[in-house]
């Protein structure tokens, strides 16, 4: 199994310490019961991490709509996931509705502002945004991105920039992949694969090519366990047999959760570093909507 992350800098670990400390901030309003209008529906997207080798990650996030067909119409679902995501100048995908269509973009609730991803791992996250919209099919996410884009890499930041200048982000959602609370409330996670998303152009240049995947806590399930030393830089590596793997950079006491994982079984790979020996666990059972715990791991040379 070929893992193409790189052994990580000491302001990783300081980000890592710092994201630990933020982790009760992330807090859900799935608890809270309020009324919906007639006609309309609940929504609340939450932002995580697939993490990558940086420092640091910052993502001037402006804006969030939800493309909703009104007429309760679907997509055909059968596309493949690596077409999930794109710029919104990069195809003609947007589907900008007719005065005459039942399509709409509704726009949801934010708190606009520069978000550092690499905080968002290991089953942390934080609502993104939320609201009601029409009620419907939604089928397209729209994410509007500002200018203050950057990366922190081996204590140097670096501007962090789209291809030809482009702000709109569409993330394409099968009507199916949401989770039920209620029949009018639905909730979705955005899973940002660093790894994928900022490719290195040139020594010091760094473009940003959106690779974003979604998940649910409800229709799927999660790996968790500890790895210890941290000298080690274990590097989590979650795989099945169907090519689908995603990744973990434990926190400084070694914890990790891999989230989104569909229901099956699945392996997990520790890759160490520093002289320290890697290992594999396989067939892990993933139920949906529990957590399946592994048992402490400790690396040795």
């Amino acid at each position: 199994m070929k893992n193409f992350l790189r052994k990580p800098g000491l302001g990783l670990a300081m980000a890592a310490l710092v994201a630990f400390t933020m982790m009760e901030a992330c807090k859900k309003d799935n608890s809270s019961v309020s009324t919906i209008p007639p006609n309309q529906q609940k929504v609340s997207l939450y932002l995580s991490d697939d993490p990558g080798y940086f420092d640091k990650v910052f993502l001037d996030i402006r804006k969030v709509e939800v493309l909703v067909d009104t007429c309760g119409k679907t997509d055909d679902d059968n596309w493949d996931d690596k077409d999930r995501c794109w710029w919104d100048e990069d195809h003609d995908h947007d589907r900008t509705p007719k005065p005459d269509s039942c399509e709409l973009w509704d726009s949801l609730g934010i708190n606009p502002g520069v978000y550092d991803l690499l905080t968002l791992r290991n089953g942390a996250d934080t609502l993104l945004a939320g609201g009601n919209v029409h009620k419907g099919t939604m089928e397209r996410i729209r994410i509007t991105i500002g200018t203050n884009n950057s990366l922190v890499k081996d204590g140097v930041t670096y501007p962090l920039k789209s291809v030809s200048g482009q702000t709109k982000i569409i993330v394409r959602v099968r009507h199916n992949e949401w989770d039920e609370l209620s029949t009018d409330n639905l909730q979705l996670w955005l899973d940002f694969d660093i790894q994928r998303s900022i490719i290195n152009v040139r020594h010091g240049q760094f473009t940003l090519r959106p690779y974003i995947n979604v998940f649910t806590i409800l229709k799927m399930g999660s790996i968790s366990g500890k790895v210890t030393p941290w000298d080690a830089y274990p590097v989590i590596s979650v795989y099945n047999n169907n090519n689908d793997t995603l990744y973990a950079l434990p926190w400084l006491n070694g914890d990790y959760k891999v989230r989104g994982l569909k229901v099956g079984d699945w392996n997990v790979f520790v890759n160490g570093s520093n002289g320290y020996q890697d290992t594999t666990i396989t067939g892990v059972k993933v139920e949906r909507g529990k957590d399946t715990k592994i048992g402490s791991i400790r690396l040795h040379k």
